[in-house]
């Protein structure tokens, strides 16, 4: 199933929202019920110190192509998070755009496992990945509480609501 343009358009906010995928340049080109195609097209600030593109960047690609492929199939207002990542590079990338089709290959209720084909402009594959992201239905991440969140729940004696913050614990040497 072929999604409309507004669906499309929301996915390509949903990606310029991350700031890292913004800053990359990662493009959404098209959606599909299970998959994804995003690409990137190559920069002096994707290269490595061999003047090709960092296997980073393309496993950043790779991920985000899976994850936004992995979003056609979950239900509105779940989140997921990637638990796994591996990458084979196969081809370096000396420029030109990189195209990521990310393709999910099994949805479950809390799992769901992505491949990612990451080719080259001519066509060959540059690399291949496999994601596996964790879903939380009903868990929609926020950074800050929103209004409509927060309307109608009690403030204690006048003072604003405190929001749970998430806790960093120190790791030990």
């Amino acid at each position: 199933m072929e999604f409309t343009k507004e669906q499309l358009e929301y996915a390509r906010r949903r990606v310029r929202l991350s700031k890292f995928s913004a800053l990359m340049g990662f493009q959404v080109a098209k959606l599909s019920t299970g998959g994804a195609v995003l690409t990137v097209t190559t920069e002096d600030r994707h290269r490595q110190i061999h003047n090709v593109m960092h296997g980073g960047v393309i496993a950043a690609l790779a991920d985000t192509a899976a994850a936004v492929a992995a979003y056609t199939v979950v239900p509105p207002g779940t989140e997921i998070v990637t638990i796994e990542l591996k990458i084979n590079y196969l081809l370096q990338v000396s420029g030109g755009i990189l195209t990521a089709e990310g393709k999910v290959l099994r949805a479950g209720r809390n799992f769901i496992v992505v491949e990612c084909d990451v080719t080259r402009v001519d066509g060959s594959l540059a690399a291949k990945a496999l994601m596996t992201f964790g879903a939380a239905p009903g868990h929609a991440i926020a950074t800050k509480p929103s209004a409509q969140r927060t309307k109608g729940l009690p403030e204690s004696k006048g003072r604003k609501l405190k929001v749970a913050r998430p806790t960093r614990t120190k790791l030990k040497p």
